[in-house]
């Protein structure tokens, strides 16, 4: 199981056999809302994944939709609310605000100071950081720098250089990384350069010296990983550690560009996994992705295009559950400031290698191990294939004017479902678009919305949801009616709803107001209506009802100025009237809230030229309860 492949070998076997199972029009950049895994019953701590300094370079794909998810959804299942952080500026400190943990995988693109200084600080003021790390010279994106490094602080065999071998425009894209031993400065450990594969961290520190963390824990899977250093024992303890009597001859990886394994396994090798103090906040550190990841790439590989391989690491051993245990540990506050203060007994500082250190550490061999395809630039998201994270080209642009989202005036919050019609002009006759997604987000990038199914299902989580196929007529114009509803517990007034042909294609974002529906009498439809004789969806809504009471009486009908009316109602088996007129919405019945709320399905009389014409409901003849008025397209 090795998720990083031989240096000398290209990923080319593995592409065709997974190119069938990835879709690219799912393929995002920095500019998408983040994705957010929101749980049913919330215990109010939030955690954050960095997705921005190259999670998704190479054959990672470290995100919480993709080969992370196992451990996203774990979190989730355990009640955390989980966010990915995405963007193309510096991590901030505003960034990290409202989180109660940071999870950094494998990062590839160096921290800037700032960024360092950011980290550092949440720390300091009581968030839980979660550093995950690999082997050494698992450069997975070519630009000479490798998550050990990136951790660390500063680059093997050019503490003095961080640039050393770079071009002038790389050295552009590293403005504001400077060399330090940061990682051992602020929270008492180093990622090693080792390497060490065909082993198990089996040796576990009991459970009162790791404040609970490794009850019910016996073993750690390795592929391919790192250990740590502590450098500062009252920062930073181990407590998974690999087995004694290693060697480099039976255990290194077997690209590793040095010995591979340092000081024969034990507590000398360093931890595997670490726990650390940061004043009021905490610390964490594995040395390998291979126990976090699973088996479900969500992008390509930004460099070929081709598909990637990933690994059920997550669910191999004790992985899953120490993790999670890990995560509940940084996110629970406590006063004592380091581990002089605590009950656990002190690590010893581990014994270190003149290779790494800072000034004395030697570059084994030139930087990068190999050269990056022809045009692919690891800093310009413009040179990556299509389907990758970031990549700019994924889709063609479509000029602006060939598409509408057509809304209620105000869509409704506490769950109730709307409909939203969809409009695409100026397509090749009885043409398909297949990669149609639509959601309603708010300020900052939260998902709050949901596509109800062709079968009348609705997902569980909030996100994206494809509209389905849809096919243009002899006209070129496509027009789809759907149903939409809103995660129950948003009490915002305001946010956007955005279409999109493929990812980071964004053909319509707008803003849409929100609100709760307190009138007796409601009609949800879109603002404008089709007149062309197409179905499309409205939801009644009434208020105020006596709980679990029936209301039978209903009818509807739209009709234009003289009183004609052009509308019909769909029957239960799927039939339409012959004749135009008031339709029975048939048998609403009040919930527990005294709510009743029905979707009917209606279609216009396709020879009416009029622009506008009124929607009346009433109750029972001659009792007409709302009208209002509505455009007609």
């Amino acid at each position: 199981m090795k998720k990083f492949l031989l240096r000398s070998i290209v990923t080319f076997l593995a592409l065709f056999a997974f190119m069938a199972n990835v879709d690219i029009s799912f393929a995002e950049n920095s500019s998408d809302p983040a994705p957010i895994l929101v749980p049913t019953t919330p215990n109010g701590k939030k955690v954050l994944f960095d997705n921005s300094h190259g999670q998704t370079a190479g054959q990672a794909d470290w995100v919480i939709n993709g080969a992370f998810s196992d451990f996203a959804n774990a979190l989730v299942a355990e009640d955390y609310y989980v966010k990915e952080h995405r963007s193309a500026n510096p991590l901030t400190l505003q960034d990290l605000q409202g989180y109660d943990v940071f999870v950094i995988p494998e990062a590839q693109i160096p921290f800037k100071q700032s960024e360092q200084e950011a980290i550092a600080t949440f720390a300091k003021q009581g968030g839980g950081v979660f550093f995950i790390a690999d082997h050494y010279n698992a450069d997975r994106n070519l630009n000479r720098w490798d998550s050990n490094e990136v951790m660390n602080g500063w680059r093997r065999g050019a503490f003095n250089n961080p640039t050393k071998g770079m071009s002038q425009s790389e050295i552009a894209a590293m403005t504001g990384v400077e060399s330090s031993d940061w990682l051992s400065d602020e929270f008492g450990v180093r990622f090693r350069f080792n390497a060490v594969d065909n082993t198990e961290a089996n040796m576990i520190v009991p459970a009162a010296e790791s404040f609970g963390i490794t009850t019910g824990i016996n073993a750690i899977s390795i592929h391919a990983g790192s250990t740590l250093a502590i450098t500062k024992p009252s920062l930073a303890k181990g407590i998974v550690y690999l087995p004694n009597g290693l060697t480099s001859a039976a255990n290194k990886w077997n690209s590793a560009v040095d010995q591979g394994v340092y000081f024969g396994g034990g507590i000398n090798e360093g931890p595997f996994v670490a726990i650390g103090k940061k004043e009021l906040g905490k610390s964490a550190f594995i040395g390998d992705s291979s126990p976090v990841e699973d088996n479900t790439p969500k992008y390509l590989n930004e460099e070929n295009g081709g598909a990637k391989r990933t690994y059920s690491g997550f669910t191999e051993k004790d992985n899953g559950k120490l993790l999670v245990k890990v995560v509940k540990w940084l996110a629970q506050k406590e006063t004592y400031t380091d581990f002089t203060t605590s009950a656990i007994t002190l690590d010893q500082a581990s014994p270190i290698l003149p290779l790494e250190t800072t000034e004395l550490s030697t570059e084994t061999q030139a930087e990068p191990w190999r050269a990056p395809a022809t045009n692919y630039k690891w800093y310009d998201p413009s040179t990556f294939k299509q389907g990758s994270y970031g990549a700019s080209t994924n889709t063609p642009p479509i000029p602006s004017d060939q598409y509408s989202v057509n809304t209620p005036s105000t869509l409704p919050l506490e769950g109730i479902p709307f409909p939203v019609e969809i409009v695409l002009n100026q397509l090749t006759p009885y043409s398909q678009v297949t990669n149609a997604q639509i959601q309603v987000y708010l300020s900052g990038g939260q998902s709050i919305s949901q596509v109800q199914a062709s079968d009348g299902t609705w997902p569980t989580s909030y996100g994206y949801g494809n509209v389905g196929t849809l096919t243009a007529d002899s006209n070129g114009q496509i027009r789809k009616t759907i149903m939409m509803r809103l995660n129950p517990t948003i009490t915002a007034q305001e946010a956007t709803i955005r279409l999109r042909l493929g990812s980071g294609n964004n053909v319509v974002t707008q803003s849409v107001a929100l609100s709760a529906l307190t009138d007796p009498y409601v009609v949800l439809a879109p603002k404008s209506l089709p007149k062309n004789g197409y179905s499309f969806p409205i939801q009644v809504v009434l208020n105020g009802l006596t709980p679990h009471s029936q209301v039978t009486n209903g009818q509807i009908q739209v009709y234009i100025e003289g009183g004609q009316s052009i509308s019909q109602v769909q029957s239960p088996d799927g039939t339409w009237p012959t004749n135009y007129g008031y339709s029975d919405v048939g048998t609403l019945t009040a919930n527990e809230n005294g709510r009743a709320m029905k979707t009917i399905y209606l279609r216009l009389n396709p020879s009416v030229t009029n622009t506008s014409a009124n929607l009346r409901l009433r109750l029972g003849s001659g009792n007409n309860v709302l009208t209002n008025t509505v455009e007609l397209h």
